[in-house]
């Protein structure tokens, strides 16, 4: 069995994944929240509320978000449901701080609570939570299988489970046009607005090697979901994977 996988386009020792993309991270933390408005064009914003409509949720509702970086999705949902129990991971602690820091300034920690959780091991019951959301995390994982079937094993039966993530363009052109931004762009981005151009060259680098959704897809349901349909948003940039259990 082999115990090799990739970072970015580069293959490296399973064990040592998961400690460049935490470098990555503690890195591009301080200004996380300004880089993503610069590359996406503030779009990511309406991309995480668009995920928000898909998730069925009520007042009620017990949700776990992986991966939450500085917890946009976290405050989506306080904001809108404020009865739900929101779970707030990262497996980072820089990111996690900066989410925790940001829920007490703007004032929607109330029903939350944070961990420095691995989406890959859930320290959670089984049939725990009615919704599980990650957003551009899943990429990043080193094995995602282990991860699907952990959100399958921690989700109650009939929950959701919602993936945002970069994926692939349909239309070819658009496809080139992605990969001269992806390459040629956001690296330079990164070096002229936080001096880090290597950071968001593994960043590009990790979308081009995600599963695209077809295969994302396919993974969803072979880890034991019942239900799984993609919605894609500009053009398949971006997908949002929306399964059931």
């Amino acid at each position: 069995m082999s115990n090799k996988t990739h970072f970015g386009f580069k293959e490296v020792e399973t064990h040592e994944k998961t400690i460049k993309v935490e470098e990555v991270f503690y890195s591009v933390a301080p200004e996380y929240d300004f880089m993503n408005d610069v590359m996406s064009f503030g779009m990511h914003r309406l991309w995480k509320r668009i995920l928000i409509e898909l998730a069925g949720l009520t007042n009620n509702s017990k949700v776990l978000d992986i991966a939450s970086g500085t917890a946009d999705i976290p405050k989506l949902i306080s904001k809108k449901f404020q009865s739900a129990s929101i779970h707030v991971t990262d497996i980072n602690p820089s990111m996690l701080m900066l989410g925790r820091d940001r829920a007490i300034n703007e004032n929607f920690y109330q029903n939350c609570t944070f961990a420095l959780v691995s989406g890959e091991k859930l320290p959670y019951k089984d049939n725990a939570f009615d919704l599980i959301t990650v957003g551009f995390g899943l990429r990043n994982f080193t094995n995602k299988r282990a991860g699907l079937k952990e959100m399958k094993r921690a989700l109650k039966p009939g929950g959701v489970l919602l993936v945002l993530e970069f994926s692939k363009p349909n239309n070819s052109f658009f496809s080139k046009l992605y990969d001269w931004y992806s390459f040629d762009i956001i690296p330079k981005l990164g070096e002229i607005f936080v001096n880090d151009s290597k950071s968001y060259q593994y960043l590009a680098e990790s979308i081009r090697m995600h599963p695209d959704q077809e295969e994302l897809k396919k993974m969803i349901l072979d880890s034991g979901f019942k239900e799984c349909k993609f919605y894609n948003l500009i053009n398949g940039v971006v997908a949002i994977h929306r399964a059931v259990k």
